[in-house]
């Protein structure tokens, strides 16, 4: 059994599989640091939240996470059970950019082929690096600034709430779109802007790579070694940083990584993930096994 979430639904199945005597691959999707600076009260929680879904990865006869830095998160947290690394992937045949894709975007938007446009995607919280986004945009009228994604705003913090409302003449937020949507914007906008300051990958840029986009990203561990600064990916650590290098990238001063990012992600196609994943759940029957059939349901091995 391969059980994705920790709530209350998946716990309840996870007991009625152990009981059974099956193996139990969990999937730890989330961490303690990429649930803090999300919704009101959430770092207040964060110390509770972590210790439920540890409690909930510890069934697991074999623990998947997405990459070898929340791999990290999850042994520094004291997470005994075997960890393995698999990207979540995604489906490159979706994601082929055609000249139709970005025209619709804009035509949409409202933007004239003329406009440089600059994207992210991201829930309205703060780990994402909206406000750094607002305050860009601000800085920088010359430019068009637009963001993809939807939260309820009475489930934010103040600030958040009054950075989604700032209204200015370079600004849209999109809201949630569908999936072949927010390809068109991937294939349409100048520049993809990830300011998001913790991640466990981060599909939406994995996503952008795919479509060929130029990429600007916040300087964090999780990217260390796999997207290379100034080879597949630009990346800065303030907005001052961040200013500099959206001017560089939008005004031709800095080189296109375009194609070497877009041949990165070539390794995080889902037809890749598929044997990583039959690889794991061969592990999780031989562990399973050997650790005589993990009938019991009640803390860690």
């Amino acid at each position: 059994m391969h059980i994705n979430t920790y709530f209350g639904q998946s716990y309840r199945l996870l007991h009625k599989v152990k009981k059974q005597g099956k193996p139990i691959v969990y999937h730890a999707h989330s961490t303690k640091e990429d649930f803090q600076n999300s919704f009101i009260f959430s770092n207040a929680a964060a110390p509770l939240f972590s210790k439920w879904i540890l409690h909930c990865y510890s069934h697991g006869d074999v623990v998947l996470t997405p990459t070898p830095y929340s791999k990290k998160l999850l042994q520094q947290a004291g997470l005994e059970q075997p960890i393995i690394p698999i990207s979540n992937g995604i489906d490159l045949s979706f994601y082929k950019a055609t000249a139709e894709m970005g025209a619709s975007f804009r035509q949409k938007y409202g933007y004239k082929e003329t406009d440089k446009v600059i994207m992210s995607v991201g829930l309205y919280i703060k780990r994402k690096g909206i406000l750094d986004f607002v305050a860009l945009a601000k800085a920088m009228p010359a430019y068009q600034f637009i963001w993809f994604g939807y939260l309820n705003l009475h489930q934010v913090p103040h600030e958040i709430r009054e950075a989604v409302e700032t209204k200015l003449p370079n600004l849209q937020f999109a809201g949630y779109v569908a999936p072949d949507e927010l390809r068109n914007a991937y294939c349409g906008a100048d520049l993809f802007f990830f300011p998001t300051y913790e991640e466990t990958e981060g599909i939406v840029l994995l996503e952008a790579l795919a479509m060929g986009q130029e990429i600007l990203i916040r300087d964090i561990p999780i990217y260390e070694g796999d997207l290379v600064d100034g080879k597949h990916v630009y990346k800065g650590k303030t907005n001052d940083d961040f200013q500099r290098l959206i001017n560089g990238i939008l005004e031709g001063d800095l080189p296109s990584l375009k194609a070497a990012g877009q041949e990165r992600i070539r390794q995080k196609d889902l037809r890749c993930i598929g044997s990583e994943l039959r690889s794991a759940y061969e592990t999780a029957i031989q562990l399973h096994k050997s650790d005589g059939g993990g009938m019991s349901v009640q803390g860690t091995k």
